[in-house]
Protein backbone atom coordinates (compact mmCIF):
# COMPACT_ATOMS: atom_id res chain seq x y z
CA UNK A 1 0.00 0.00 0.00
CA UNK A 2 1.08 3.56 -0.81
CA UNK A 3 1.20 6.50 0.93
CA UNK A 4 3.24 5.92 4.40
CA UNK A 5 4.25 9.52 5.83
CA UNK A 6 6.40 7.60 7.95
CA UNK A 7 8.23 3.54 7.51
CA UNK A 8 9.32 2.12 10.51
CA UNK A 9 10.44 -1.65 11.89
CA UNK A 10 8.21 -1.91 14.96
CA UNK A 11 5.55 0.61 15.98
CA UNK A 12 5.07 0.59 19.85
CA UNK A 13 1.70 2.44 21.23
CA UNK A 14 2.39 3.70 24.42
CA UNK A 15 5.38 5.52 26.43
CA UNK A 16 4.81 3.23 29.63
CA UNK A 17 7.86 0.80 31.53
CA UNK A 18 6.37 -2.15 28.74
CA UNK A 19 6.60 -0.15 25.78
CA UNK A 20 9.78 1.29 26.27
CA UNK A 21 11.47 -1.87 26.76
CA UNK A 22 9.59 -3.39 23.82
CA UNK A 23 11.37 -0.62 21.69
CA UNK A 24 14.65 -0.64 22.96
CA UNK A 25 14.98 -4.23 22.67
CA UNK A 26 13.50 -4.56 18.76
CA UNK A 27 16.03 -1.45 18.35
CA UNK A 28 18.89 -3.34 19.90
CA UNK A 29 17.71 -6.38 17.90
CA UNK A 30 18.46 -4.32 15.01
CA UNK A 31 15.15 -2.84 13.92
CA UNK A 32 13.98 0.54 13.52
CA UNK A 33 11.52 1.43 16.03
CA UNK A 34 9.54 3.96 17.20
CA UNK A 35 7.25 4.94 20.51
CA UNK A 36 3.91 6.58 20.19
CA UNK A 37 2.45 8.76 22.88
CA UNK A 38 -1.32 10.27 22.65
CA UNK A 39 -0.50 12.56 25.32
CA UNK A 40 1.86 15.44 25.44
CA UNK A 41 3.79 13.48 28.85
CA UNK A 42 5.62 10.26 28.48
CA UNK A 43 5.77 7.85 31.07
CA UNK A 44 2.18 6.34 31.48
CA UNK A 45 0.80 4.84 34.69
CA UNK A 46 4.44 3.83 35.29
CA UNK A 47 5.67 7.25 36.06
CA UNK A 48 3.05 7.96 38.44
CA UNK A 49 3.47 4.34 40.33
CA UNK A 50 6.07 2.51 42.68
CA UNK A 51 7.87 1.25 39.57
CA UNK A 52 8.05 -1.82 41.04
CA UNK A 53 8.78 -5.32 39.19
CA UNK A 54 7.94 -8.75 40.52
CA UNK A 55 10.76 -11.55 38.96
CA UNK A 56 11.05 -14.51 40.17
CA UNK A 57 14.51 -15.77 40.44
CA UNK A 58 16.19 -12.87 39.57
CA UNK A 59 20.19 -12.39 39.33
CA UNK A 60 19.74 -9.75 42.34
CA UNK A 61 18.29 -12.42 44.56
CA UNK A 62 20.98 -14.95 43.56
CA UNK A 63 23.81 -11.95 44.00
CA UNK A 64 22.05 -11.46 47.62
CA UNK A 65 22.06 -15.38 48.39
CA UNK A 66 18.34 -14.96 48.60
CA UNK A 67 17.26 -18.93 47.11
CA UNK A 68 14.44 -19.20 44.54
CA UNK A 69 13.75 -21.23 41.87
CA UNK A 70 11.81 -21.60 38.74
CA UNK A 71 9.99 -24.83 40.02
CA UNK A 72 9.08 -22.77 43.25
CA UNK A 73 8.00 -19.70 40.93
CA UNK A 74 5.45 -21.89 39.27
CA UNK A 75 4.44 -23.40 42.47
CA UNK A 76 2.97 -20.00 43.31
CA UNK A 77 1.32 -19.25 40.26
CA UNK A 78 0.05 -22.44 40.11
CA UNK A 79 -1.71 -21.18 43.90
CA UNK A 80 -2.32 -17.73 42.81
CA UNK A 81 -3.26 -17.63 39.60
CA UNK A 82 -3.94 -21.42 38.92
CA UNK A 83 -5.56 -22.53 35.62
CA UNK A 84 -7.40 -18.60 35.23
CA UNK A 85 -4.36 -18.23 32.75
CA UNK A 86 -3.13 -20.68 29.87
CA UNK A 87 0.18 -21.96 31.57
CA UNK A 88 2.42 -21.24 28.59
CA UNK A 89 2.06 -17.40 29.16
CA UNK A 90 2.75 -18.19 32.79
CA UNK A 91 5.81 -19.96 31.75
CA UNK A 92 6.81 -17.73 29.31
CA UNK A 93 6.49 -14.90 32.10
CA UNK A 94 8.58 -16.99 34.72
CA UNK A 95 11.27 -18.02 32.47
CA UNK A 96 12.03 -14.79 30.56
CA UNK A 97 11.35 -12.15 32.95
CA UNK A 98 14.76 -12.96 34.87
CA UNK A 99 16.21 -13.02 31.06
CA UNK A 100 14.86 -9.55 30.41
CA UNK A 101 16.18 -7.78 33.39
CA UNK A 102 19.75 -9.01 32.47
CA UNK A 103 19.43 -7.73 29.36
CA UNK A 104 18.65 -4.88 30.26
CA UNK A 105 21.34 -4.54 32.60
CA UNK A 106 23.77 -5.32 29.98
CA UNK A 107 22.22 -3.08 27.69
CA UNK A 108 20.45 0.06 28.73
CA UNK A 109 20.27 2.32 32.18
CA UNK A 110 17.92 0.23 33.51
CA UNK A 111 19.39 -0.38 37.02
CA UNK A 112 17.42 -2.17 39.91
CA UNK A 113 17.79 -3.15 43.43
CA UNK A 114 15.37 -5.41 46.02
CA UNK A 115 13.17 -4.11 47.82
CA UNK A 116 14.37 -5.40 51.16
CA UNK A 117 11.85 -7.86 53.02
CA UNK A 118 9.18 -7.03 50.73
CA UNK A 119 7.15 -10.76 51.04
CA UNK A 120 5.29 -11.56 48.05
CA UNK A 121 1.53 -10.95 48.78
CA UNK A 122 0.61 -14.56 49.79
CA UNK A 123 3.66 -15.66 51.34
CA UNK A 124 1.74 -18.67 53.28
CA UNK A 125 1.04 -19.85 50.11
CA UNK A 126 3.22 -22.65 48.79
CA UNK A 127 6.22 -21.41 46.57
CA UNK A 128 6.08 -18.36 47.47
CA UNK A 129 9.18 -15.77 48.99
CA UNK A 130 9.25 -13.65 51.77
CA UNK A 131 11.54 -11.17 50.29
CA UNK A 132 13.60 -10.72 46.80
CA UNK A 133 11.02 -11.13 44.05
CA UNK A 134 10.15 -7.49 44.60
CA UNK A 135 12.82 -4.99 42.80
CA UNK A 136 12.69 -1.23 42.52
CA UNK A 137 14.27 1.17 40.16
CA UNK A 138 17.49 2.87 41.58
CA UNK A 139 17.24 6.41 42.03
CA UNK A 140 18.23 8.21 38.24
CA UNK A 141 19.56 12.09 38.04
CA UNK A 142 17.15 13.89 36.00
CA UNK A 143 19.20 15.90 34.60
CA UNK A 144 20.95 13.41 32.44
CA UNK A 145 17.31 13.81 30.28
CA UNK A 146 18.12 17.37 29.54
CA UNK A 147 14.93 19.31 27.98
CA UNK A 148 13.17 16.13 27.71
CA UNK A 149 12.86 15.63 31.08
CA UNK A 150 10.17 18.47 30.81
CA UNK A 151 8.01 15.79 28.77
CA UNK A 152 7.58 13.44 31.77
CA UNK A 153 4.61 12.87 33.26
CA UNK A 154 4.57 14.44 36.92
CA UNK A 155 3.50 12.91 39.98
CA UNK A 156 0.88 15.37 41.62
CA UNK A 157 1.77 13.53 45.07
CA UNK A 158 5.47 13.04 44.89
CA UNK A 159 7.21 16.89 44.43
CA UNK A 160 9.68 15.96 41.61
CA UNK A 161 13.00 17.29 43.77
CA UNK A 162 12.27 14.56 45.91
CA UNK A 163 14.34 11.41 46.08
CA UNK A 164 13.27 8.50 47.77
CA UNK A 165 12.52 4.89 47.32
CA UNK A 166 10.43 2.47 48.93
CA UNK A 167 12.83 1.71 52.08
CA UNK A 168 13.11 5.07 52.72
CA UNK A 169 9.46 6.25 52.85
CA UNK A 170 9.25 3.66 55.08
CA UNK A 171 11.85 5.23 57.52
CA UNK A 172 10.20 8.79 56.86
CA UNK A 173 6.54 7.09 57.36
CA UNK A 174 7.15 5.38 60.71
CA UNK A 175 10.24 7.87 62.27
CA UNK A 176 7.66 9.52 65.18
CA UNK A 177 6.24 5.73 65.69
CA UNK A 178 9.36 4.04 65.85
CA UNK A 179 12.44 6.28 66.65
CA UNK A 180 14.67 3.63 65.22
CA UNK A 181 14.22 4.99 61.75
CA UNK A 182 14.93 8.16 62.41
CA UNK A 183 18.74 7.74 61.18
CA UNK A 184 16.70 6.31 57.79
CA UNK A 185 14.29 9.58 57.78
CA UNK A 186 17.05 11.96 58.16
CA UNK A 187 18.90 10.26 55.42
CA UNK A 188 15.75 10.50 53.29
CA UNK A 189 15.64 14.47 54.24
CA UNK A 190 18.90 15.53 53.81
CA UNK A 191 19.27 14.29 50.53
CA UNK A 192 15.63 15.71 49.40
CA UNK A 193 17.45 19.09 50.94
CA UNK A 194 20.73 18.52 48.93
CA UNK A 195 18.40 17.88 45.17
CA UNK A 196 16.88 20.74 45.93
CA UNK A 197 19.10 23.21 46.92
CA UNK A 198 21.60 22.02 44.32
CA UNK A 199 18.93 21.57 41.28
CA UNK A 200 19.93 17.72 41.01
CA UNK A 201 16.46 16.84 40.18
CA UNK A 202 16.96 13.36 41.44
CA UNK A 203 13.77 10.99 40.11
CA UNK A 204 12.41 7.73 41.87
CA UNK A 205 9.83 4.54 41.76
CA UNK A 206 8.15 4.84 38.90
CA UNK A 207 9.79 8.00 37.64
CA UNK A 208 13.16 6.74 37.86
CA UNK A 209 12.33 3.77 35.73
CA UNK A 210 11.32 5.61 32.86
CA UNK A 211 13.38 8.36 33.60
CA UNK A 212 16.27 5.35 32.98
CA UNK A 213 14.26 4.10 30.27
CA UNK A 214 14.03 7.08 28.54
CA UNK A 215 17.93 8.06 28.51
CA UNK A 216 18.40 4.67 26.81
CA UNK A 217 15.93 5.29 24.07
CA UNK A 218 17.50 8.48 23.54
CA UNK A 219 21.11 7.30 23.34
CA UNK A 220 19.72 4.92 20.60
CA UNK A 221 18.02 7.45 18.77
CA UNK A 222 14.44 5.83 19.01
CA UNK A 223 11.90 8.43 18.52
CA UNK A 224 9.36 8.89 20.89
CA UNK A 225 6.94 11.20 19.59
CA UNK A 226 4.16 12.88 22.11
CA UNK A 227 0.78 14.43 21.15
CA UNK A 228 0.52 11.12 18.62
CA UNK A 229 -2.67 9.11 19.06
CA UNK A 230 -3.45 5.87 17.42
CA UNK A 231 -6.69 6.52 15.59
CA UNK A 232 -6.97 2.72 13.94
CA UNK A 233 -5.04 -0.13 12.74
CA UNK A 234 -3.98 -0.42 9.41
CA UNK A 235 -4.48 -4.29 7.56
CA UNK A 236 -3.57 -6.04 4.37
CA UNK A 237 -4.40 -9.69 4.06
CA UNK A 238 -4.69 -10.30 7.72
CA UNK A 239 -2.21 -8.75 8.70
CA UNK A 240 -1.72 -5.35 11.00
CA UNK A 241 0.98 -3.38 8.81
CA UNK A 242 0.49 -0.11 10.52
CA UNK A 243 -1.43 2.68 12.30
CA UNK A 244 -3.64 5.90 11.34
CA UNK A 245 -2.49 8.21 14.10
CA UNK A 246 -3.67 12.00 15.09
CA UNK A 247 -0.38 13.91 15.17
CA UNK A 248 -0.91 17.16 16.42
CA UNK A 249 -4.04 17.83 14.87
CA UNK A 250 -3.25 16.29 11.35
CA UNK A 251 -3.83 12.53 9.87
CA UNK A 252 -0.93 9.96 9.42
CA UNK A 253 -0.54 6.79 8.10
CA UNK A 254 2.90 5.23 9.63
CA UNK A 255 4.16 1.28 8.36
CA UNK A 256 4.81 -1.18 11.00
CA UNK A 257 6.82 -3.58 8.46
CA UNK A 258 7.26 -6.20 11.50
CA UNK A 259 4.68 -5.20 13.74
CA UNK A 260 2.84 -3.27 15.77
CA UNK A 261 2.83 -3.38 19.72
CA UNK A 262 0.10 -1.94 21.39
CA UNK A 263 1.23 -0.55 25.11
CA UNK A 264 -1.65 1.86 25.60
CA UNK A 265 -2.88 0.40 28.93
CA UNK A 266 -6.07 -0.26 29.73
CA UNK A 267 -9.77 1.69 30.14
CA UNK A 268 -9.59 2.90 33.59
CA UNK A 269 -10.61 6.13 32.54
CA UNK A 270 -13.22 5.11 29.99
CA UNK A 271 -16.68 6.07 31.95
CA UNK A 272 -18.71 4.12 28.82
CA UNK A 273 -16.25 0.88 29.00
CA UNK A 274 -15.64 0.47 33.16
CA UNK A 275 -20.07 0.15 33.31
CA UNK A 276 -20.45 -2.11 30.23
CA UNK A 277 -17.49 -4.67 31.69
CA UNK A 278 -16.68 -3.79 35.02
CA UNK A 279 -17.86 -4.18 38.74
CA UNK A 280 -20.39 -1.72 39.36
CA UNK A 281 -20.72 1.15 41.09
CA UNK A 282 -17.77 2.32 39.30
CA UNK A 283 -16.52 5.49 37.89
CA UNK A 284 -13.06 6.91 36.92
CA UNK A 285 -12.89 9.17 39.36
CA UNK A 286 -11.61 6.72 41.61
CA UNK A 287 -8.59 5.29 39.39
CA UNK A 288 -4.84 6.01 39.66
CA UNK A 289 -4.68 5.13 36.10
CA UNK A 290 -2.70 7.67 33.70
CA UNK A 291 -5.42 9.61 32.14
CA UNK A 292 -4.49 8.33 29.04
CA UNK A 293 -5.55 5.07 29.56
CA UNK A 294 -8.76 5.47 27.73
CA UNK A 295 -9.48 2.13 26.00
CA UNK A 296 -8.78 2.64 22.50
CA UNK A 297 -6.13 0.24 21.84
CA UNK A 298 -8.53 -2.61 23.33
CA UNK A 299 -10.78 -1.14 20.73
CA UNK A 300 -9.24 -1.42 18.00
CA UNK A 301 -7.84 -4.62 18.35
CA UNK A 302 -10.99 -6.21 18.97
CA UNK A 303 -12.26 -4.72 15.72
CA UNK A 304 -9.24 -6.56 14.32
CA UNK A 305 -10.81 -9.75 15.54
CA UNK A 306 -8.75 -9.85 18.60
CA UNK A 307 -10.73 -11.82 21.85
CA UNK A 308 -10.67 -10.39 25.03
CA UNK A 309 -10.01 -11.27 28.70
CA UNK A 310 -10.61 -9.88 32.60
CA UNK A 311 -12.78 -7.42 31.13
CA UNK A 312 -14.25 -6.91 35.02
CA UNK A 313 -11.19 -6.91 37.04
CA UNK A 314 -9.00 -4.54 37.53
CA UNK A 315 -5.37 -3.78 40.00
CA UNK A 316 -7.78 -3.10 42.74
CA UNK A 317 -7.25 -0.82 45.68
CA UNK A 318 -8.79 1.01 47.62
CA UNK A 319 -8.41 5.04 47.13
CA UNK A 320 -9.80 7.96 48.98
CA UNK A 321 -10.38 11.49 46.78
CA UNK A 322 -9.80 13.68 50.41
CA UNK A 323 -7.18 15.41 48.92
CA UNK A 324 -8.96 16.93 46.12
CA UNK A 325 -6.70 16.01 43.38
CA UNK A 326 -6.34 12.52 41.78
CA UNK A 327 -7.55 10.00 44.13
CA UNK A 328 -5.01 9.03 47.11
CA UNK A 329 -4.16 4.67 47.24
CA UNK A 330 -4.18 3.62 50.34
CA UNK A 331 -1.64 0.89 51.09
CA UNK A 332 0.76 1.84 54.17
CA UNK A 333 -2.36 3.88 55.78
CA UNK A 334 -4.33 0.11 55.97
CA UNK A 335 -1.70 -1.73 57.55
CA UNK A 336 -0.56 1.11 60.65
CA UNK A 337 -2.47 -0.58 63.64
CA UNK A 338 -5.02 1.86 65.22
CA UNK A 339 -7.40 1.83 62.49
CA UNK A 340 -10.63 0.05 60.96
CA UNK A 341 -12.70 -0.53 57.90
CA UNK A 342 -16.25 -0.07 58.33
CA UNK A 343 -19.62 -0.80 56.46
CA UNK A 344 -22.92 1.21 56.45
CA UNK A 345 -23.56 -0.89 60.26
CA UNK A 346 -20.32 0.25 61.43
CA UNK A 347 -18.99 -3.23 61.07
CA UNK A 348 -15.50 -4.40 59.91
CA UNK A 349 -15.62 -6.85 56.72
CA UNK A 350 -12.40 -7.43 55.80
CA UNK A 351 -8.66 -7.76 57.02
CA UNK A 352 -7.54 -4.52 56.50
CA UNK A 353 -4.08 -5.07 56.09
CA UNK A 354 -4.80 -7.50 53.44
CA UNK A 355 -3.16 -6.93 49.72
CA UNK A 356 -4.99 -3.96 48.17
CA UNK A 357 -6.83 -5.90 45.42
CA UNK A 358 -8.56 -8.48 47.85
CA UNK A 359 -10.03 -5.68 50.21
CA UNK A 360 -11.60 -4.20 47.20
CA UNK A 361 -13.30 -7.89 46.19
CA UNK A 362 -14.29 -7.67 49.95
CA UNK A 363 -15.96 -4.59 49.31
CA UNK A 364 -18.00 -5.80 45.78
CA UNK A 365 -19.13 -9.10 47.63
CA UNK A 366 -20.62 -7.28 50.61
CA UNK A 367 -22.08 -4.42 48.33
CA UNK A 368 -25.90 -4.76 48.35
CA UNK A 369 -29.26 -2.26 48.87
CA UNK A 370 -29.18 -2.68 52.94
CA UNK A 371 -25.69 -3.05 53.67
CA UNK A 372 -23.37 -0.45 51.69
CA UNK A 373 -20.14 -0.64 51.56
CA UNK A 374 -19.14 1.17 48.63
CA UNK A 375 -18.19 3.77 50.21
CA UNK A 376 -16.56 2.21 53.27
CA UNK A 377 -14.94 4.61 55.83
CA UNK A 378 -11.75 4.34 57.24
CA UNK A 379 -12.17 5.22 61.11
CA UNK A 380 -8.98 6.30 63.33
CA UNK A 381 -8.39 8.16 66.03
CA UNK A 382 -6.31 10.90 68.10
CA UNK A 383 -3.36 8.15 68.77
CA UNK A 384 -2.89 7.16 64.82
CA UNK A 385 -3.42 10.45 63.78
CA UNK A 386 -0.56 12.00 65.41
CA UNK A 387 1.92 9.07 64.87
CA UNK A 388 1.73 7.94 60.67
CA UNK A 389 1.25 9.95 58.12
CA UNK A 390 -1.96 9.51 55.83
CA UNK A 391 -0.63 10.09 52.09
CA UNK A 392 1.52 12.82 52.38
CA UNK A 393 -0.25 14.69 55.36
CA UNK A 394 1.94 14.68 58.07
CA UNK A 395 1.69 13.20 61.30
CA UNK A 396 -0.39 14.90 63.86
CA UNK A 397 -1.17 18.32 61.18
CA UNK A 398 -4.91 17.90 59.92
CA UNK A 399 -5.86 21.35 58.04
CA UNK A 400 -9.07 22.83 58.57
CA UNK A 401 -9.50 22.79 55.13
CA UNK A 402 -9.34 18.51 55.08
CA UNK A 403 -12.25 18.96 57.75
CA UNK A 404 -14.50 21.02 55.45
CA UNK A 405 -14.42 18.12 53.02
CA UNK A 406 -16.74 14.97 52.52
CA UNK A 407 -14.41 12.28 52.38
CA UNK A 408 -13.00 13.53 55.93
CA UNK A 409 -14.49 13.58 58.86
CA UNK A 410 -13.47 14.34 62.79
CA UNK A 411 -15.69 14.05 65.79
CA UNK A 412 -15.58 14.19 69.28
CA UNK A 413 -17.32 11.06 70.11
CA UNK A 414 -17.68 7.85 67.87
CA UNK A 415 -21.07 8.36 68.29
CA UNK A 416 -20.97 11.64 66.48
CA UNK A 417 -18.54 10.32 63.90
CA UNK A 418 -21.16 7.86 62.78
CA UNK A 419 -23.92 10.36 62.83
CA UNK A 420 -22.12 12.93 60.38
CA UNK A 421 -21.31 9.67 58.21
CA UNK A 422 -24.48 8.05 57.93
CA UNK A 423 -23.63 4.94 59.57
CA UNK A 424 -24.90 2.94 62.47
CA UNK A 425 -23.80 4.50 65.58
CA UNK A 426 -24.34 1.35 67.56
CA UNK A 427 -22.92 -0.71 65.21
CA UNK A 428 -19.93 1.22 65.08
CA UNK A 429 -19.27 1.25 69.36
CA UNK A 430 -19.77 -2.25 69.26
CA UNK A 431 -17.15 -2.86 66.59
CA UNK A 432 -14.79 -0.66 68.23
CA UNK A 433 -15.05 -2.08 71.29
CA UNK A 434 -14.82 -5.58 70.07
CA UNK A 435 -11.15 -4.52 67.90
CA UNK A 436 -10.11 -2.84 70.86
CA UNK A 437 -10.34 -6.10 72.95
CA UNK A 438 -8.71 -8.37 70.21
CA UNK A 439 -5.79 -5.42 70.00
CA UNK A 440 -4.84 -5.89 73.74
CA UNK A 441 -4.65 -9.43 73.13
CA UNK A 442 -3.00 -9.32 69.79
CA UNK A 443 -4.88 -11.75 68.17
CA UNK A 444 -8.03 -10.70 65.67
CA UNK A 445 -10.33 -12.95 65.90
CA UNK A 446 -13.00 -11.62 63.16
CA UNK A 447 -10.29 -11.43 60.03
CA UNK A 448 -6.69 -12.95 61.51
CA UNK A 449 -5.37 -9.23 61.21
CA UNK A 450 -1.36 -9.64 61.62
CA UNK A 451 -1.12 -13.04 60.76
CA UNK A 452 0.50 -12.79 57.54
CA UNK A 453 3.89 -11.58 56.98
CA UNK A 454 2.56 -9.50 54.47
CA UNK A 455 0.25 -7.66 57.11
CA UNK A 456 3.10 -6.44 58.81
CA UNK A 457 5.14 -5.68 56.45
CA UNK A 458 4.05 -2.20 56.73
CA UNK A 459 2.92 -2.26 60.02
CA UNK A 460 4.53 0.03 63.01
CA UNK A 461 6.89 -2.93 64.91
CA UNK A 462 6.93 -0.90 67.67
CA UNK A 463 3.57 -1.78 68.96
CA UNK A 464 3.01 -5.18 70.37
CA UNK A 465 1.77 -7.72 70.77
CA UNK A 466 0.56 -7.35 67.03
CA UNK A 467 1.68 -4.71 65.26
CA UNK A 468 -0.92 -4.46 62.80
CA UNK A 469 -3.55 -3.80 66.30
CA UNK A 470 -4.11 -1.14 68.55
CA UNK A 471 -6.98 0.06 70.33
CA UNK A 472 -8.73 3.00 68.79
CA UNK A 473 -9.91 4.70 71.77
CA UNK A 474 -8.39 8.32 72.19
CA UNK A 475 -11.07 11.38 70.78
CA UNK A 476 -11.28 13.23 69.12
CA UNK A 477 -11.93 10.03 66.23
CA UNK A 478 -11.80 10.66 62.41
CA UNK A 479 -13.58 9.01 59.06
CA UNK A 480 -12.26 8.68 55.72
CA UNK A 481 -14.38 7.78 52.97
CA UNK A 482 -13.12 4.94 50.50
CA UNK A 483 -13.99 3.51 47.59
CA UNK A 484 -12.84 0.68 45.01
CA UNK A 485 -10.23 2.03 43.21
CA UNK A 486 -7.54 1.08 40.76
CA UNK A 487 -4.11 0.93 39.22
CA UNK A 488 -5.30 0.42 36.22
CA UNK A 489 -7.60 -2.52 34.57
CA UNK A 490 -6.11 -6.00 34.20
CA UNK A 491 -8.68 -6.89 31.16
CA UNK A 492 -7.56 -6.76 27.35
CA UNK A 493 -6.55 -8.25 24.01
CA UNK A 494 -5.84 -12.12 24.88
CA UNK A 495 -2.26 -12.83 24.32
CA UNK A 496 -0.19 -16.13 23.82
CA UNK A 497 3.46 -16.53 25.09
CA UNK A 498 4.82 -14.87 22.35
CA UNK A 499 2.41 -11.43 23.14
CA UNK A 500 0.81 -11.64 20.10
CA UNK A 501 -3.08 -10.95 19.91
CA UNK A 502 -5.20 -13.89 19.57
CA UNK A 503 -8.45 -14.29 17.85
CA UNK A 504 -12.00 -15.96 19.59
CA UNK A 505 -10.31 -19.21 17.53
CA UNK A 506 -6.98 -19.58 19.08
CA UNK A 507 -5.54 -18.33 15.58
CA UNK A 508 -3.12 -15.68 15.52
CA UNK A 509 -3.52 -11.78 14.48
CA UNK A 510 -0.20 -11.36 12.12
CA UNK A 511 2.03 -8.16 13.07
CA UNK A 512 0.02 -7.33 16.21
CA UNK A 513 1.28 -7.57 19.67
CA UNK A 514 -0.39 -6.52 22.79
CA UNK A 515 1.28 -6.14 26.61
CA UNK A 516 0.63 -4.33 29.89
CA UNK A 517 -2.96 -3.62 30.70
CA UNK A 518 -3.87 -4.04 27.01
CA UNK A 519 -3.52 -7.39 27.21
CA UNK A 520 -5.86 -9.62 29.13
CA UNK A 521 -3.01 -10.31 32.48
CA UNK A 522 -0.85 -13.05 33.04
CA UNK A 523 -1.78 -12.88 36.39
CA UNK A 524 -5.81 -13.84 35.94
CA UNK A 525 -7.21 -12.51 38.68
CA UNK A 526 -4.48 -12.70 41.44
CA UNK A 527 -2.21 -10.42 42.28
CA UNK A 528 0.84 -12.27 43.45
CA UNK A 529 3.45 -9.63 44.45
CA UNK A 530 4.51 -6.20 44.37
CA UNK A 531 5.11 -5.10 40.63
CA UNK A 532 3.05 -7.89 39.18
CA UNK A 533 1.97 -5.40 36.74
CA UNK A 534 5.06 -3.46 35.12
CA UNK A 535 7.25 -6.90 35.83
CA UNK A 536 4.91 -8.18 32.91
CA UNK A 537 4.53 -5.58 30.88
CA UNK A 538 8.25 -5.02 30.74
CA UNK A 539 8.50 -8.74 30.43
CA UNK A 540 6.57 -9.17 26.81
CA UNK A 541 7.76 -6.13 25.54
CA UNK A 542 11.06 -7.66 25.67
CA UNK A 543 9.99 -11.18 24.39
CA UNK A 544 7.34 -9.04 21.53
CA UNK A 545 10.88 -7.28 20.13
CA UNK A 546 12.53 -10.33 20.24
CA UNK A 547 9.66 -12.12 18.69
CA UNK A 548 8.90 -9.54 16.04
CA UNK A 549 12.66 -9.24 15.00
CA UNK A 550 12.77 -13.11 14.33
CA UNK A 551 9.95 -12.99 11.94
Amino acid sequence: MEGWDYEFDLLVTGSGAGGMAAALAAKLKGLDSVVLEKTEYYGGSTALSGGGLWIPDNYLMAQAGIHDSLEDARTYMDNTVGDRVQKAKQEAYITRGREMLVYLRDNSHAKFQIMVGYPDYYPEKPGATIGGRALEPVLFEGRRLGRILDQLRPNPYLPAATAFTLVDWLHVSMARANPSNLLGAFRFLFRTFLNIVLRKKHLALGRALIGRLRLSLHEKNVPVLLNTGVKSLIVENGRVVGVEADRDGKSIRIRGKKGVVLAAGGFAHNRHMREKHGQHPTTPEWTCASPGNTGEAIQMGVKAGAAVDLMDDAWWGPTTLMFGGPPLFLVTERAYPGAIIVDSRGKRFVNESAPYIDVVHAMYRADRSDLVTIPSYFVFDRRYRSRYFFGLLAPGITPRSYLKQVHFTKAKTLEQLAGEIGIDPQGLIETVERFNAFARTGEDQDFRRGESIYDRFYADPGVRPNPCLAPIERPPFYAVRIYPGDLGTKGGLVTNEHAQVLREDGTVIDGLYAIGNTSASVMGNSYPGPGATIGPSMTFGYIAALHAADT
